[in-house]
């Protein structure tokens, strides 16, 4: 099974337990972030559109770092024009640990669970 979920205007295509860089998350070692899903595959075939509206690449934020440093050289022939310089891109490196329904949130069931005994 694998799926297609989208982040920062690109587009992933995982597995489960896959490791891997997407554009920089403001979020913390150790927290879990979720990623809507485009397209998901598997023994039954492949669902798009309305179908994975529900869905979400469930992840779990391994490291924060940064990218090899690259060299942005621009130059202009017979003028004297030179300008070097380099950058380096941000990236979170994150592990799948689940794709599908989103977790249910406990709380929110024993918010539910309570108002029913009220009633």
């Amino acid at each position: 099974m694998y799926a297609i979920f989208e982040n920062g205007s690109k587009q992933y295509k995982v597995c489960e337990g896959d490791l891997l860089k997407v554009e920089k998350l403001s979020a913390n070692i150790g927290d879990t972030v979720e990623f809507p899903v485009v397209l998901v595959a598997d023994d039954n075939g492949i669902k798009v559109g309305k179908e994975v509206e529900s869905l979400k690449v469930t992840c779990e934020v391994v490291s924060q770092g940064k990218e090899k440093k690259i060299i942005v050289f621009k130059y202009k022939a017979k003028k004297n024009e030179r300008k070097k310089q380099g950058h380096r891109q941000p990236f979170t490196q994150v592990k799948v640990t689940a794709i599908g329904a989103p977790a249910t949130k406990k709380a929110s069931t024993k918010k539910a669970a309570a108002e029913a005994k009220a009633e």
